[in-house]
């Protein structure tokens, strides 16, 4: 089940970098959903390569096509088929990898379990598999909002050493949309562009942070223990291609706090349970406590950079190998849209286990 993820609200993607196409099986989503290509194509061109100076070149429409599950412009509540085709494969660009592993890639790793692996571009380890994360992300985003009032947004919070200034509460998907690098802070977003394009000249790459939020959550959704709702969204961002990284609310820097500083006060506002703080992120005992989600996933720096560095090739000998093709000199403005997509679909999954538990 490898290839598959979640309960009730179920994926299942497939297809390879340099192959045919790519796409996703969306299974369990509630019938008489409106739904058409529309609804999905914006989030896939928010993810597809080519479309600024700061990603890879790869020119790919990224057009998506619903192959099942929809009739007359709705749901059936059957499994849905999306897929979109590769149209600007360029396998040999690969051709000295394939003998030799890129370092700090998944190359060697496929070859010790499976004993062979794809090198046209990595095959299934490529980012390109998010695709079909991206296409039933943007279904469950359209049902958490229609159904629930549930809003996923993610946004670019640093890049290196350049952090940007983030108002959860207010920020929107046009502030975050209004640059390339997907920074809502303009003056931070023109360093970050600027430090990009410099690592892309010198054929180096660099990492940085995503943070997401999650607004309208009501109160109860999650599970206690093994499935808490925290521990799922971590598994869903760690899954994503060169994610390294994944804290909640207050993370790592609650080391540094006390228990009374750390503690989100419970008052009743507007005939709700609230808290007057947020370090909890939203999340409190794995169920989700009606305050905004909130987490940040760390993207590590693009591996393929085009300098020689040592390797080794199939047959364990010695040798070197510099990167070629193309490749984005930092994941971070195409890892929003699939962030949000992980969000949600973990979102929606809780929220059907929720309805189905409970009512």
């Amino acid at each position: 089940m490898a290839n598959t993820f979640g309960h009730l609200f179920r994926i299942t993607t497939w297809g390879e970098s340099h192959g045919g196409g790519v796409g996703v099986v969306v299974d369990g989503c509630p019938p008489r959903l409106a739904l058409s290509e529309d609804d999905i194509q914006p989030d896939l061109d928010r993810r597809r390569p080519g479309q600024s100076a700061i990603v890879t070149p790869r020119q790919e429409s990224d057009t998506v096509q619903i192959l099942s599950g929809v009739f007359e412009g709705r749901t059936l509540g059957t499994p849905i088929c999306l897929w979109v085709r590769n149209t600007d494969a360029r396998p040999e660009a690969y051709s000295e990898m394939a003998h030799k592993f890129r370092p700090s890639h998944a190359d060697y790793t496929y070859f010790a379990k499976y004993g062979l692996r794809n090198w046209q571009g990595g095959g299934r380890s490529s980012a390109r598999e998010t695709i079909g994360r991206v296409a039933a992300g943007a279904l469950a985003k359209k049902l958490l909002r229609e159904r629930f009032g549930v809003e996923v947004l993610a946004c670019v919070t640093q890049v290196h050493r350049l952090t940007a200034q983030v108002d959860w509460e207010k920020v929107t998907v046009q502030q975050i949309e209004s640059n390339i690098v997907r920074c809502p802070d303009a003056a931070v977003a023109a360093k970050m562009i600027r430090l990009i394009e410099k690592m892309r000249a010198a054929g180096d790459s660099v990492g940085g942070l995503v943070g997401g939020v999650a607004r309208g959550v009501p109160a109860g959704w999650g599970e206690p223990v093994f499935d808490k709702l925290e521990a799922d969204l971590a598994k869903a961002m760690l899954s994503l291609p060169a994610a390294k990284g994944f804290d909640v609310g207050s993370g790592f820097g609650c080391v540094t706090m006390t228990g009374r500083e750390h503690n989100d006060p419970f008052r009743v506002r507007g005939g709700k349970v609230r808290t007057t703080t947020n370090f909890s992120g939203g999340i409190q005992g794995g169920i989700s406590n009606g305050e905004d989600i909130r987490f940040r996933v760390a993207f590590k720096p693009v591996a393929t950079v085009m300098h020689e560095q040592a390797t080794v090739d199939e047959a364990l000998h010695n040798t070197t190998l510099k990167g070629r093709g193309r490749h984005d000199p930092c994941v971070l403005p195409r890892a929003v849209p699939i962030v949000e997509a992980m969000t949600a679909l973990v979102l929606v999954d809780h929220a059907l286990r929720q309805q189905a538990q409970c009512g």
